[in-house]
């Protein structure tokens, strides 16, 4: 193995690739054993599909962005949907890391735009994973159930191309916009993340949340994309 990769391949305090539950995943679900590509593959879709997409729940403390802890929850905003999907690779042997950029989200809700006070989502998280000799990025954040409701592409993944976001839902409209790409890591970058929040999410993650704890709390974001949805309808029918 190319000692540059080993980073890639290690145990850390969020990417716990030697945490019990994440070697159990990754084990249940690696159904290629001895296939890299095809093993990645069934990761991906385990995480995408397997873990519910949710940004209220979104805290930048190592314990609210460890594999382990999405895990347990069962969902998880974009990052630790990641850093999860990165860990399962690394448990069975597949260098993986983490990658972020800034994009401009079109499916949100109301709370959500007037929390954040923008459509733009800072260090959006993705996976990027070692296969056939290069890295091939792979974003797992949004689940099945959750475009098929809300008529987004859902995003699949071959291992041999990059899978990231669709510019346009079903219905044409502007759905994902990539602004800026930050790197990509072997562990979350939480101290920049935070700084970065802190700025731009002054009314969620201010001077009152300095260590990351703060997030939208209780809520169902699908629920609350869901009405809005049917709200629009409405207007459209009427």
């Amino acid at each position: 193995m190319d000692p540059e990769l080993a980073p890639y391949l290690a145990s850390g305090p969020t990417v716990e690739s030697a945490h019990p539950a994440v070697l159990a995943f990754a084990r249940a679900h690696a159904t290629h054993e001895g296939d890299a590509v095809e093993t990645a593959v069934a990761l991906y879709y385990a995480v995408r599909d397997g873990i519910r997409y949710d940004p209220y729940s979104a805290v930048l403390t190592m314990e609210g962005v460890r594999a382990s802890s999405v895990l347990s929850a069962g969902r998880g905003w974009c990052v630790p949907k990641a850093v999860l999907l990165a860990a399962a690779c690394r448990a069975l042997g597949i260098p993986a890391r983490l990658g972020f950029t800034d994009v401009r989200n079109h499916l949100s809700t109301a709370r959500l735009r007037e929390q954040m006070q923008s459509e733009v989502f800072y260090w959006h998280g993705y996976t990027s994973i070692h296969l056939g000799g290069r890295w091939v990025k792979a974003t797992p954040a949004f689940n099945l159930e959750l475009c098929t409701k809300f008529g987004l592409l859902p995003l699949e993944f071959d291992g041999r191309s990059d899978s990231l976001y669709h510019p346009f839902d079903r219905a044409g409209q502007r759905h994902m916009e990539y602004l800026r790409a930050r790197g990509e890591y072997a562990e979350v970058p939480l101290d920049a993340m935070r700084a970065t929040f802190r700025e731009k999410y002054a009314a969620i993650y201010g001077a009152a949340s300095g260590a990351g704890e703060a997030s939208l709390g209780d809520g169902d974001f699908e629920r609350d994309v869901a009405g809005e949805l049917a709200e629009a309808a409405e207007r459209r029918d009427a």
